[in-house]
């Protein structure tokens, strides 16, 4: 199997501004060119595009926008987790010799039409995230004593660390109170317990060996590919308190990288409500069940960017297609050491965790210098 690595990304503000999913996209493409000047777009072999917006044909569009002629160009839906699922594609079309290098671009407006699950209507007002949220919450906090007080910690940590992304949506600090006082959506979900849509867009290109040490001095690798779906609907879920399908794609991936969890120096975590970041940490196998909030807890007293440095979904905005992407950009800039004040110290191998839905699909990728 062929080596696969990043050579180039390119990101762009996560903002609530209105503008067309195609500027969006060709905005985070022209950073991306513009960080790498040494790469070749007509060695671009495929352009892959991940969005949840209903425009169509925008591979082409991109592709013709930035003078690329691939031979491969398509979309990839698949709601919250498109944008890491973009990037296996990719990785496969390399692996397999498909293409040498590869373009992807994720992309969404803050209206985006893929915030809710529409395939089955009989589910009423369960369909829209918040409620299966509200379930996870509630489940989780039964079954292992844990108190609203105790879940604001992942907001308060969160935004602690956006504060020092310049991307992220946010730039406002929380207190524990501040979190429990805000709007109250549903009896175990506030505001501020929520990411938030939003316009924002992420690219990033993966290449074969040869080309990466021809394009950068500092490669990044992709040694690790977990991904599981369970189901669509989250009544499939074998627990409310865990995350199965996040389970069993860590492992898998940590498996075909040959690392263990005490192995990863740093991780982005998808922390769509803040119920999500210690079920996937205990999910992953960070820690415990039922004791992800007391890591976090602890990362947030000793301001250890470990867990979420550009501050999550939750500080930095969720803008759907693009949020995979982001996540791996971080990673990627984490072992690099080009992460500025939200460094960690001695990152040398990473890991991207990735969902959709109530975890009902799961992707996972190990990351290494």
């Amino acid at each position: 199997m062929k080596k696969v690595g990043i050579i180039s990304y390119g990101i762009t503000p996560f903002t609530k501004e209105d503008q067309k999913i195609e500027t969006v996209l060709l905005k985070s493409v022209k950073n991306l060119f513009e960080n790498n000047s040494s790469v070749d777009r007509n060695d671009i072999d495929a352009v892959l595009v991940s969005t949840n917006n209903n425009a169509k044909y925008l591979s082409p569009v991109l592709s013709e926008m930035m003078g690329i002629q691939p031979k491969i160009a398509h979309s990839i839906e698949s709601l919250c987790n498109s944008g890491t699922n973009s990037i296996v594609s990719a990785y496969s079309y390399i692996s397999s010799g498909l293409a040498d290098m590869v373009l992807i671009s994720g992309a969404e407006r803050y209206d985006s039409p893929g915030q809710i699950l529409e395939w089955d209507n009989s589910r009423g007002e369960y369909k829209h995230p918040i409620y299966w949220a509200s379930i996870f919450t509630k489940s989780y906090k039964r079954e292992f004593s844990i108190s609203n007080e105790d879940l604001a910690v992942v907001p308060v940590k969160n935004h602690k660390q956006a504060k020092e992304n310049p991307n992220a949506m946010s730039s406002k600090t929380y207190s524990i109170d501040d979190v429990i006082n805000s709007k109250k959506l549903t009896d175990d979900i506030r505001l501020l317990d929520c990411s938030r849509p939003c316009t924002g867009s992420a690219s990033i290109i993966l290449a074969s060996e040869d080309i990466v040490k021809e394009n950068t001095e500092q490669p990044v690798w992709i040694t690790g590919i977990g991904q599981k779906t369970i189901s669509a609907g989250f009544t499939k879920n074998m627990s409310l308190s865990s995350m199965e399908s996040t389970k069993l794609a860590g492992d898998t991936a940590l498996k075909m990288a040959n690392r263990k969890i005490s192995d990863i120096d740093t991780a982005e975590i998808h922390d769509a409500f803040s119920v999500c970041e210690p079920m996937a940490l205990e999910s992953l196998g960070f820690a415990k069940p039922g004791k992800g909030i007391d890591t976090i807890k602890e990362l947030h007293d000793t301001n250890n960017f470990k867990i979420n440095p550009r501050g999550g979904l939750i500080g930095s905005g969720h803008p759907l297609g693009a949020t995979g992407i982001a996540q791996t950009i971080e990673i990627t800039q984490q072992l690099q050491s080009n992460a500025n004040k939200r460094q960690v110290d001695n990152a040398n191998v990473g890991l991207v965790h990735n969902m959709s839905a109530a975890a009902t699909s799961s992707t996972v990728l190990v990351l290494e210098k």
